[in-house]
């Protein structure tokens, strides 16, 4: 793709919304910064896309986030059976724009007919593992660029397990993403119809007190716990803020 770069450049700049095309059209004069936006995609890996925020192909934005969706939706649609209706569970932390890409999501996911639950505030990545296999659905999504510094953000895919998505599904999506075109492929539709067609529901604040309760029985010494636990003290450093909540 290195050769067409200016290519995907102008496109992006004719079709993509007016806010993207003033970031981009402010960039025409800077060749290196272009051929670092739209030199390739932005690779979708195991862990599914990681990569600094902007406008572009090789970038994390509303564009590249859909695309990986319609992608993980046609994943979904070809294991058939219950998957859709059991949906994607979708959760995010506090990075830019983490929760304007879950809603972005979940609006592909209901297009395609997929039900999608959405936390209502920000949650970290073992909750919606948790989320994962407590609702039973048939993927997760956790908006997050983990330990990346603050210019980026990130899209990581589960499984039905709770754990990340394994290679051969992964491999799955990737051939899917690239065969749709980023502007005229991805379907997608308000986050009002979606509720109206029942294919949007919001992770209730009940959840959490599941998922603590969980947490509570991993406890190996519940009498050691008691014993310091009016004197403990730790240090909690969240890595580049992520971990506000």
């Amino acid at each position: 793709m290195l050769e067409n770069y200016k290519k995907q450049y102008e496109l992006w700049c004719q079709k993509a919304d007016e806010s993207t095309r003033a970031e981009l059209l402010a960039l025409q004069d800077n060749e290196n910064e272009i051929k670092e936006r739209f030199y390739k995609d932005l690779e979708f890996g195991t862990a599914g896309l990681r990569g600094v925020l902007g406008a572009g192909s090789n970038r994390m934005n509303f564009y590249t986030v859909r695309r990986a969706t319609q992608g993980l939706a046609a994943y979904i649609l070809q294991k058939g059976g219950d998957a859709p209706k059991r949906g994607v569970a979708i959760s995010y932390d506090c990075r830019h724009f983490s929760e304007e890409f879950a809603w972005a999501a979940a609006s592909v996911l209901a297009a395609n007919g997929i039900k999608a639950y959405v936390y209502a505030d920000m949650q970290p990545t073992p909750a919606l593992s948790f989320a994962v296999r407590y609702l039973k659905t048939a993927a997760g999504i956790m908006i997050t660029a983990s330990h990346n510094p603050k210019e980026y953000n990130g899209y990581k895919v589960y499984g039905p397990d709770g754990g990340q998505l394994p290679p051969d599904a992964a491999d799955v999506v990737v051939a899917a993403i690239d065969s749709y075109d980023i502007f005229d492929d991805v379907k997608f539709i308000s986050l009002d119809e979606a509720k109206e067609k029942g294919l949007l529901e919001i992770v209730s604040s009940d959840l959490d007190e599941k998922f603590l309760d969980v947490v509570q029985t991993q406890q190996q010494n519940p009498e050691a716990v008691a014993e310091v636990a009016d004197t403990f003290k730790l240090i909690y450093t969240p890595f580049h803020g992520t971990g506000s909540r």
